[in-house]
């Protein structure tokens, strides 16, 4: 079992309050987030950007070791996850996550390439704590 933290400071109201967040490893190391990074495109962090990150590199990693269960070795991964945020009733909530992912991976054809990125879809952890609809486009570049 592992135990991975973060942690947050938030400070003021809703609209004119800031905030900070860090990583247990330091990667991130108070780094802003606020109403006007999530709603507004100012700098800074918010939580879905962060969610899409998490997304991304999960699935990566996830994709990795089930190329290599099935044969292959990929020689890159390179993922995009598209966190949509959407008001729904009173609130918001996620509503999808889109991967586009991108891959080299000698000796593959696509079809065997999309069976095994689906599969990493569906078993990478952070998608299975994700309760929202998670599609896909999976990509085989040529080498």
């Amino acid at each position: 079992m592992t135990t991975k933290k973060g942690s947050a400071i938030w400070e003021g109201s809703f609209k004119e309050g800031s905030g900070s967040i860090s990583t247990e490893s330091g990667a991130l190391k108070k780094a802003s987030y606020g109403v006007s990074a999530r709603f507004e495109n100012e700098p800074g962090s918010n939580p879905e950007e962060l969610i899409a990150a998490a997304h991304a590199s999960c699935f990566s990693m996830a994709l990795s070791l089930m190329l290599g269960d099935a044969g292959f070795e990929p020689a890159s991964i390179e993922t995009e996850a598209a966190v949509k945020l959407e008001k729904v009733g009173d609130g918001f909530a996620i509503t999808s996550s889109h991967l586009s992912v991108y891959a080299r991976v000698p000796g593959i054809e696509q079809e065997k390439f999309v069976e095994v990125a689906s599969q990493a879809k569906a078993g990478c952890p952070v998608s299975k704590v994700l309760n929202t609809k998670i599609t896909m486009d999976a990509t085989l570049l040529a080498e």
